[in-house]
This record gives C-alpha cells, sequence and structure tokens, in this order.
C-alpha cells in the first residue's frame, strides 16, 4: 500500500512539474509577435524617411512627359504618413509644396520629359509610315484590277487620315440621276475592288455624296436619302457579290454637305456626285492624323 502510495505521490509531482512548463510556453510566441512589430516599424520608419519634395517635382516631370497624373500614385498612401507631412501633399493630383532641385537636377527632368515625347512622337510616326505602306499597298491591287478590267480612270485614290478612300464617281455608268439602283458599270467596279477590300483586315466605310445643285428628287424626300441609298446599294452589293462580311461594312450619307471640290468650280456638278469606299485605318486618332504625311513619304 506505502509503495502504491509513495508511486503515486511521484507521479503527481511529476504532473505539476509538466504543467509548470506549459504555462511559460506562452513567452516565447509573445516574444517573436514583439520582435516582428519592432522590425515592421522600424521599415515603416525607413521608408517615411523619403525626400517628398523630390519625389513630387519627379512626379511632375514624369506627368508632362506620359502625359498622365498618376505616375507614382501608388506611393501617396506611404509618402503620406502623417498629418504634418501629407499636409498640402497630394500626389495622386501632381501638386505639392514648391521645394528646392538643383539646377543640374531640374535640366535631367525636363532633357527626360523631352527624350519621352520624341519617342512617343516617333512610335507613331512609324506605326503611321507601316499602316500607310499596307494601305498603298492595297491600292496598287487595285488599280491594277482596275486596269485588267478596262476601268482604270473610274475612280481616284487618297490617303488620308481615315485611311485609304476610294472615290467612284457616280456618274450615268454607276447611278442614274435621282436612282440608287446600281447599274452595270457601277459593278463592274466593285467587282474589279472587292476582291482586295476582301483580303484586308480593315473595316470599310462606304459614303453618298450628291452635288450642290437645287434640283429636287422625285423618288426620295431629299438628298439625304438618296446619298444614303446608294452608300447602302454599295454595301449590299459588296456582302451579296463580293462576300464581304456585313460587319465590317456601313453606309452613311452626306447629301451635298461634304463636297469634293467648290461648287463655284464648272467640274463640281459631276465630281461632288460620288461614292467614297474607305478602307479605315485602326490606328489612335494622334496616329492616324500623320497618315497623309506617312504616305506622301513612300
Amino acid at each position: 500500500m506505502s509503495g502504491g502510495g509513495h508511486g503515486g505521490g511521484k507521479r503527481k509531482k511529476h504532473e505539476e512539474h509538466e504543467e509548470h512548463e506549459n504555462h511559460e510556453r506562452w513567452l516565447v510566441s509573445y516574444s517573436d509577435m514583439m520582435t516582428l512589430l519592432m522590425v515592421l516599424f522600424l521599415v515603416l520608419f525607413a521608408m517615411s524617411n523619403v525626400d517628398q519634395t523630390k519625389v513630387i517635382q519627379l512626379q511632375e516631370g514624369f506627368n508632362q512627359a506620359f502625359g498622365t497624373n498618376a505616375v507614382l500614385q501608388g506611393s501617396s498612401s506611404v509618402l503620406q504618413s502623417s498629418a504634418s507631412d501629407s499636409a498640402g501633399l497630394d500626389l495622386a493630383a501632381g501638386s505639392g509644396p514648391a521645394g528646392q532641385m538643383t539646377e543640374s537636377e531640374q535640366a535631367l527632368v525636363k532633357k527626360a520629359v523631352s527624350a519621352a515625347e520624341l519617342a512617343k512622337a516617333q512610335t507613331r510616326m512609324l506605326a503611321a509610315e507601316a499602316e500607310a505602306q499596307n494601305l498603298t499597298e492595297a491600292e496598287k491591287k487595285i488599280k491594277a484590277a482596275l486596269k485588267k478590267s478596262g476601268l482604270e480612270g473610274d475612280a481616284s485614290f487618297t490617303i488620308d487620315s481615315r485611311g485609304l478612300v476610294v472615290t467612284v464617281v457616280t456618274s450615268s455608268v454607276v447611278f442614274s440621276g435621282d436612282s440608287a439602283i446600281l447599274r452595270s458599270g457601277g459593278q463592274q467596279i466593285l467587282d474589279a475592288v472587292g476582291p482586295t477590300l476582301k483580303s484586308l483586315p480593315n473595316d470599310i466605310e462606304v459614303d453618298g455624296h450628291t452635288n450642290q445643285l437645287p434640283v429636287p428628287t422625285r423618288n426620295y424626300p431629299s438628298a439625304w436619302e438618296l446619298s444614303t441609298a446608294r452608300a447602302s446599294a454599295v454595301v449590299r452589293y459588296l456582302i451579296s457579290n463580293e462576300g464581304i462580311a456585313a460587319n465590317r461594312l456601313r453606309a452613311v450619307g452626306f447629301a451635298g454637305t461634304k463636297p469634293l471640290i467648290s461648287p463655284s468650280d464648272v467640274r463640281s456638278v459631276k465630281l461632288n456626285r460620288r461614292v467614297e469606299i474607305i478602307v479605315l485605318s485602326d490606328l489612335p486618332d494622334d496616329t492616324s492624323s500623320l497618315l497623309p504625311a506617312a504616305a506622301k513619304a513612300i
């Protein structure tokens, strides 16, 4: 009995010792947590010591170069680390205290801005030249097809900011007066133009134009409906006979609001009465505006 009691006492003392060790283990986790917090605050403190004035000035330089006020915007939450530091500071808006930069630093910023603007202009010009080259190749193919069909004098070509413009004068060969029914001569022109248009990836716009003569229309309420109907007739033919996808085409009527030559010119009665088939460029506006100059350089 005494042996059993003695053994039971030892086990109780050993169990109390293990329970005492479990109570002290939380100190290790607490110590680790405090260490991590101290490191975190040291990192935040180090990050808050950025020269905010120079960052703002540098951002303004980049904003001018790239046309955006978002440069370094993600840093605003770090730099605005205290109420005193953030007073009058708004990196997202590109504003802040005047600050001081050395002349050499200012020169570097200006040089960076000029270089960035030049690089952007060169990139746009290269893109315009490549597009003008593609449009010129399409023009050559269409001209060759028209010449093969004996129709080389029935269309003229220009490249403007919209793209390649194929102008077909809507004489009696293409449409009768006050009519939007495509005649056989017009069909032959579209048969020559169609295969090249189909092979291109570009969307196509067909614009109808009338001349400025105040002649009342019999079959249409006004020149607006007549010019739109003629453009639509060309689009329908390109879809049904040339196999061009309908979602690549659109028809627009301008009546006599966009004359090709001045109405005072005696030729305007004939030349302003036309249909324009436009191979549309998909370049941004600031780049497509360079297409005429790029085409002349080819």
